[in-house]
């Protein structure tokens, strides 16, 4: 059982999608995670052992080395890709509540950027974490981020911008959010931000990589 698993963790890390998949080269006509995935479900594993034991462990192998500069942005993306290929599999589980995420994350790009490659990595890679992700996009409005707060009591709400420009939208953001429903946890990235700006918007957090969003996530809800 643990090895169907492990097996199921180094495809989601090596971004190898299914057994007709040519990437990575050296894996070439191997099962990968959409195979090993139903085949941990027809061998009687849990849903929630196997987002836990497998793709947890494969997206935070994947986050950290990205997060330490020993992988780049294709390799995220493979894995995401990897990950998302697996959950095909286990999201009627979560559909029916059957099987649980550990939170939920309302993430989007501030009002007038239009940017969404790092919001993207950190969709994909909190989603592997185990969340799930409510991806409002981009250019989003203060006032969008709160709806969707409200429509996800508890969740915790990450604010992407590349642009100096939009930063003042991302202060917006967090004093509408916390004063409507206070207790909201925010943790904002970018580019051009620091933890100075973020301590001086009243978010909780900032990080500058995906891996540090979900290690936030993680030990908001320990």
């Amino acid at each position: 059982m643990a090895e169907i698993l492990e097996q199921l963790a180094m495809c989601i890390e090596r971004g190898k999608v299914n057994a007709s998949s040519p990437y990575p080269p050296d894996l070439k006509g191997q099962e990968g995670a959409d195979e090993l995935c139903k085949k941990a479900l027809d061998d009687g594993l849990a849903p929630n052992d196997i987002l836990a034991n497998g793709l947890v462990v494969g997206m935070n192998a994947i986050g950290r080395k990205f997060s330490k500069n020993e992988v780049f942005v294709p390799d995220v993306l493979m894995a995401a890709k990897a990950m998302t290929a697996a959950m095909e599999h286990l999201r009627p589980f979560f559909d029916s509540g059957e099987a649980t995420f550990k939170g939920t994350f309302v993430v989007g790009t501030v009002q007038g950027d239009l940017h969404d490659i790092g919001k993207n990595l950190v969709a994909m890679v909190v989603e592997g974490g185990g969340y799930k992700v409510v991806d409002l996009g981009v250019d989003v409005s203060p006032e969008k981020f709160l709806d969707a707060v409200k429509g996800n009591p508890g969740a915790t709400v990450g604010l992407s911008a590349l642009l100096t420009t939009t930063m003042v939208n991302m202060e917006k953001t967090v004093s509408l959010v916390k004063e409507a429903v206070p207790g909201t946890k925010v943790i904002v990235g970018g580019a051009p931000l620091t933890q100075e700006f973020a301590d001086k918007i009243g978010a909780d957090a900032y990080s500058p990589d995906p891996q540090g969003a979900l290690d936030f996530l993680a030990a908001a809800s320990a």
